[in-house]
């Protein structure tokens, strides 16, 4: 397999599109970038698109690290990715989303959540400004509790429980999620520092904490209805997210 790799040329193709990032434990994998025109509000905007993969061992050999994934069923775990756009890598301000996946928001259109609302705006805000990246954070389903345990925790939401005590109650924390490989990754590709798009103070200090610069915060409100305003009420009481004034009316 390693032979016929090199010899169909495939090593030539990706080697200049692969890099290799050391972690805090293991390595790295990131391919990219990968030309992704993006419908946005009935407009094509080209985004730069990133995929990465985290192993426990670099592997020097391209050909063996590639012909060593064919042996493996990624489509059985998850991997994160990032859309980049405009000149992210020297801007000297620029926009950042770290956005966890949400199944049932981002894809579905659930209105239990903002999720969806939040990947759509912050895509407009990062292109509306010139430059940005959006870190999509597959392994963070359910704030990293995963996609099946998520849906116990709606079913214990529907009995009346909130979304931190449902994760408690399934012997979770209320929040698993960990920021460590996105941000060598962003720093991979930009050692300036940046804008965070969120609500979410430990997100701040998950960047800084790594020693990437973070100048402020932009908000990220919007899409509260009936369906979602205990959940959103929840994330500013119980879990610190910072509220806009007049966010809720009482």
């Amino acid at each position: 397999m390693e032979a016929l790799i090199k010899e169909n040329g495939v090593i030539a193709i990706l080697e200049k599109k692969l890099q290799q990032i050391k972690a805090k434990e293991g390595t790295i994998y990131l391919v990219g970038p990968v030309h992704l025109p993006v419908t946005l509000d009935g407009e094509t905007v080209m985004f730069k698109w990133y995929c990465w993969l985290k192993t426990d061992e670099a592997e020097e050999d391209l050909s063996l690290f590639i012909s060593r994934l064919t042996k493996e069923n990624l489509a059985e775990f998850q991997q994160s990715s990032v859309l980049v756009y405009g000149d992210f890598e020297h801007d000297d301000i620029t926009l950042v989303r770290m956005h966890s996946i949400c199944h049932t928001g981002d894809i579905f259109g659930s209105k239990r959540c903002d999720c969806g609302f939040q990947l759509k705006q912050s895509l407009r805000m990062i292109v509306e400004h010139g430059s940005g990246a959006l870190f999509y954070l597959a392994n963070h389903e359910g704030r990293g509790i995963g996609l099946f345990n998520k849906a116990m925790a709606y079913v214990l939401q529907e009995n009346g429980y909130d979304t931190v005590d449902a994760n408690l109650s399934l012997g979770f924390e209320n929040d698993g999620r960990k920021y460590d490989d996105a941000i060598a990754v962003m720093k991979q590709l930009r050692s300036k520092s940046v804008k965070l798009i969120t609500n979410n103070p430990k997100k701040i200090n998950a960047l800084r904490d790594a020693g990437m610069p973070v100048i402020g915060r932009i908000p990220l409100w919007g899409d509260i209805s009936v369906y979602n305003e205990k959940y959103l009420k929840t994330k500013v009481e119980r879990s610190g997210h910072l509220q806009e004034e007049g966010l809720f009316h009482e």
